[in-house]
């Protein structure tokens, strides 16, 4: 490793071995006992880096492969990146697959902060914005289940997404991956079940739910604003505390054989279903 230049702003290092601390680093970030620790997570991809800085997020570190790095969006990313003071690595091809494990690796990987916000906040935060959607996931399991969500509320104009109880982590790589960008755009908020249910009682609006058993035609359910849409878990759905915090249970009628609809799948046909009206559909 030879460090190319540094100046007060950022530092940028040329990084040929997959032995370098930095690079040890960021590939520890695969765990999640790592991420949960440093409180960082990785982003593959250039147009997913890129993203996030227009979003205002942050870069700590960004790597590149060197072959690249005169790529005018690479430039451009790796500008931004250093006048922030971010850690900007050069590395080889060989150095990059290591980060990524995938047989076409991602030319560029940022490495962000994770960002989570409080109940307590969320009802301000709601308001200041002039939302009037908020999605929360009760112990989602799968990470794409959860990426595909999350960038599903963005599409639909959701303003917030709650994570409730013991959930997989969305700043895991494939549920970041999942969200192609959304995770930059909507802000995640965590609670313990019991941390939710007693604040569901100060939430102004109405929240609406999913449930297979005695619930109504979801196309029929008109929630008063600003609507909390609360999606259970993917076995065994939402628990009975749960169901009964909610104003309305609704299902999805099913005409074939499926037992149910994917958790996704199912979010995203109740998140447009009550935002058509805003959505003019």
């Amino acid at each position: 490793m030879s460090e190319s230049r540094a100046q007060k702003n950022g530092l940028i290092k040329e990084i040929t071995a997959v032995s370098n601390q930095h690079i040890k680093d960021i590939r520890a970030l695969e765990r999640r006992k790592v991420r949960n620790q440093t409180g960082l997570f990785m982003a593959e991809g250039l147009q997913l880096v890129a993203f996030a800085l227009d979003a205002g997020w942050e870069a700590e570190t960004l790597v590149y492969a060197k072959n690249i790095k005169t790529h005018e969006l690479v430039e451009k990313v790796a500008s931004k990146v250093y006048a922030k003071g971010g850690l900007i690595l050069e590395v080889s091809e060989q150095v990059l697959s290591k980060l990524t494990h995938r047989d076409n690796p991602q030319h560029v990987i940022g490495v962000f902060r994770q960002r989570y916000g409080t109940l307590s906040d969320l009802a301000t935060d709601i308001a200041t914005a002039g939302g009037d959607m908020v999605v929360a996931m009760e112990g989602v399991k799968d990470p794409g289940n959860l990426g595909t969500t999350i960038r599903t509320a963005d599409a639909v104009g959701a303003s917030a997404l709650v994570l409730i109880g013991e959930t997989t982590d969305p700043f895991s790589l494939e549920a970041v991956r999942a969200t192609m960008g959304s995770v930059f755009h909507i802000p995640l908020y965590r609670a313990t079940s019991e941390e939710f249910l007693t604040w569901r009682s100060s939430w102004p609006g109405e929240m609406v739910g999913t449930h297979l058993k005695g619930a109504v035609d979801y196309r029929k359910v008109k929630p008063k604003d600003p609507v909390l849409v609360l999606m259970g878990n993917e076995k065994s759905g939402l628990n009975d505390a749960f169901a009964n915090a909610c104003d309305h249970l609704v299902k999805i009628p099913m005409d074939g054989r499926a037992e149910s609809l994917n958790l996704a799948v199912s979010t995203g046909i109740t998140l447009f279903r009550l935002r058509e009206g805003k959505l003019g559909l």
